[in-house]
Parts: C-alpha cells; sequence; structure tokens
C-alpha cells in the first residue's frame, strides 16, 4: 500500500500517534496504551531457537550461553536472542520451545523455532544432513497440533491445563517470524550459483507466505516478520569464501544483494497478504538494517572487529568449518576446546553465524522503535494497528 493511500485510511487521532510514535520513546508511552500481548507464539531458525534443536538432539557446548543464563540453554548465542528481549518487552517470561518436554511453560506461548530450519523441505536433514528436520511447514502442523491439544488438556483440567495457553490467547498473542537465511545458505554450500540461489527466491518466498496465511486462518492476527540478515557479512561466508568483492565495510557483496532481494520480494509479498488479509496486522521488520549498521560504524555501538568471530578458532575471521565454536580439536598433537573471546560484548558475531547478546540487544533497540518496520510503528504499538 502506498503511504498516502495508507495515512488516508488511518483515523485523524490515530494518525497523531503514529507520528508521535515515531519520533521519540518518550512519545510513544504517552500515544496510546502499549499492547499487553498475552503470548508470543514464536516461528523460525537459530537466530529464534530458544532450544528446540538442543532437545530434539543435543544442546550446543560451553560456551554458548556464557553471558547470560551462565549454561547452554539452546539459544545459539553467548546470552539472550532478539526474541528474548521481545518477550521481556511484554512482561513475558522466555518462551519455552515446542520440543521440550521437560520443565515447559507453554501458558504465555511457545516457540517451534529449531536451528537449522528453512521455509521450504530440505533435502538433507541431521543427524547426517546439515538443515533441521523441522522446516517451517513441519513448525506449521506442530503449532496447529499444539492447539488441539490445549483445548483437551482445558478440558481435561488439573494440573497440566495450569501450563499452557488460555483458548483466546491464541487470537490476541503476537505471531514472529525469523527465518529465511538457511534457504539462501543451503545454495551456496551446495555449489549453486548466486543467479541459481536468486532464482529460487520467489518459491520461497511463496512458501513463506503460504504458511502465514496458514497460521491466520487458525486465527492468528498479529505479525512481527523479520526479513533476512546481510549474509555477506557473516564470517561463515567470508571465510568460506574469501576471493568474493567486499563492499567498503567488509562484507561481500553479492551475498548481501541475494539477501536484499529475498528482502525485497518479502515486503513486496507482504504488501499484497495485507490486502488479501485485512483482518491481520502484518510488520515487515527491517532486520537487515539493523544487523548491516553493526558493521557500518561497529564503535558507535561499542564494538570492534565486528566480523571477527568471538568463539571460533583460526584465519583472519577465527573461523573454520572444522573448529566450530565449543568444539574439542587437535592442535600439534594437544586437544584444544574452542573457546570464546574475553570480551564478548564487544564483539558482534559469536560464533561465525549467529550474533552476541550485546548485539541483539542493539539490533532490538532497533526494530522495536518501529523506524525499521513496514508501517513505521513501535512494537509495543502493533496491536493497534488495523488495515482496512
Amino acid at each position: 500500500m502506498a503511504l498516502i493511500e495508507f495515512l488516508n485510511h488511518i483515523p485523524i487521532v490515530s494518525l497523531i500517534a503514529l507520528i508521535l510514535c515515531t519520533t521519540t520513546s518518550t512519545a510513544r508511552i504517552f500515544t496510546t496504551k502499549n499492547c499487553d500481548f498475552p503470548a508470543i507464539f514464536n516461528f523460525g531458525a537459530s537466530n529464534a531457537d530458544t532450544g528446540g534443536l538442543a532437545a530434539a538432539f543435543r544442546a550446543p557446548p560451553w560456551p554458548y550461553g556464557q553471558t547470560y543464563f551462565h549454561r547452554s540453554t539452546g539459544r545459539y548465542s553467548d546470552g539472550r536472542i532478539i526474541l528474548d528481549f521481545i518477550a521481556q518487552n511484554f512482561g513475558l517470561p522466555y518462551l519455552s520451545p515446542y520440543l521440550n518436554s521437560l520443565g515447559s511453560n507453554f501458558t504465555h506461548g511457545a516457540s517451534f523455532a529449531t536451528f537449522g530450519s528453512t521455509i521450504r523441505i530440505p533435502n538433507s536433514v541431521m543427524p547426517y544432513g546439515r538443515f533441521s528436520p523441522f522446516s517451517l511447514s513441519i513448525q506449521f502442523i506442530q503449532f496447529r497440533d499444539f492447539i488441539l491439544k490445549t483445548k483437551i488438556i482445558r478440558d481435561q483440567g488439573g494440573v497440566l491445563a495450569t501450563l499452557i495457553p488460555k483458548e483466546d490467547y491464541f487470537s490476541k498473542a503476537l505471531y514472529t517470524f525469523d527465518i529465511g537465511q538457511n534457504d539462501l545458505t543451503s545454495g551456496f554450500f551446495g555449489n549453486a550459483t548466486i543467479q541459481e540461489v536468486i532464482v529460487t527466491i520467489p518459491d520461497i518466498v511463496n512458501k513463506f507466505i503460504g504458511i502465514i496465511k496458514n497460521i491466520y486462518y487458525l486465527g492468528a492476527r498479529s505479525f512481527w516478520i523479520h526479513n533476512t540478515g546481510p549474509i555477506g557479512c557473516l564470517s561463515l561466508i567470508l571465510a568460506n569464501f574469501p576471493s568474493t568483492i567486499k563492499d567498503s565495510y567488509g562484507c561481500a557483496k553479492e551475498y548481501n544483494e541475494v539477501s536484499q532481494y529475498f528482502n525485497s520480494k518479502l515486503k513486496e509479498a507482504l504488501n499484497q497478504l495485507r490486502k488479501d488479509l485485512p483482518l491481520a496486522t502484518i510488520i515487515y521488520v527491517d532486520i537487515y538494517s539493523a544487523k548491516y549498521s553493526l558493521f557500518q560504524n561497529p564503535k558507535k555501538y561499542g564494538f570492534e572487529f565486528p566480523h571477527v568471530t568471538c568463539c571460533g578458532y583460526g584465519g583472519k575471521y577465527n573461523y573454520d568449518d572444522h573448529a566450530l565454536c565449543g568444539q574439542t580439536i587437535n592442535i600439534n598433537g594437544t586437544k584444544k576446546v574452542v573457546g570464546s573471546c574475553k570480551n564478548p560484548s564487544t564483539r558482534v558475531i559469536w560464533d561465525g553465524t549467529h550474533y552476541t547478546e550485546a548485539a541483539n540487544k542493539i539490533i532490538f533497540d532497533q526494530i522495536s522503535s518501529g523506524v525499521l518496520t513496514d508501517p513505521p510503528i513501535s512494537l509495543n504499538l502493533v496491536c493497534h494497528k488495523k488495515f482496512t
């Protein structure tokens, strides 16, 4: 929807609130009542995984989790991820992964995301392949079954009924998505050319939109959808494709262009989806720009060596596929555990692919303000936005 058309559909009171909410955080507090989402249901890959793959297979080793949780929780960071800050923002507990059967409390939602998840069903899955068996379509099936099972448990009553969402939470919840990066990297590491990967993007986006629609039909109404980050800035790409052309900030230019193309197609598709689903609130979140800013001006945010992995070993970027974070490696006959840098808070990249808690917090602060969303609305006011 064009900006003028969009503004013409907003009542004058809401328009004033929108203008105020995009200026300062102080103004946002007083414009209208903040959202009170009772639950969050999250879908995605490792950037949004709170322990799903760890429950299915095994948790990433120490020093994952060292900064905040002081143990490995299955998150792919030294501490909290962006989803944790979103939950914290609404005063909700950190989300339990759907796959975790021990000690989970789903009262305020669940995370269906797992490390290695893709939008399209992958050709090769763990434990022998590279990608998660829980693709986005499988996550949807799990969510659909979750709704049905919670109704059965609710009807039965007892202690288990106190650990699941209330029936109306499903329509009142915030639905978050962070997925797509693995669909692109699967091509890069499957010997596909840049152009061959680009050709697959429309189909990937169409499948993404199809899943969002299916979740909408189950009652979801508020959607917070991340685009994909600057893949070409990751140590994973820079170390594996050393001859690629770099931009002025040291990132692999062509690989970032693939991310940008994916994002443009996703944004375009979500614009259409708003017209198709007029009762839904659909927010496109430009996480690419938030992440890229950390490489453009790292000193502004207190970072150094932005492309150098904190927890890794070897080479210019402190990254090697055969010496990953927490693994035990052999160096000249001596066993060594791949550990972290002295101060993860000064680094952007944690393990070559994922971000540190410090970086995740800055990214969250940027995207939650509404400056990098389409339409431009702060996270706290998403529930008030209606498209007609």
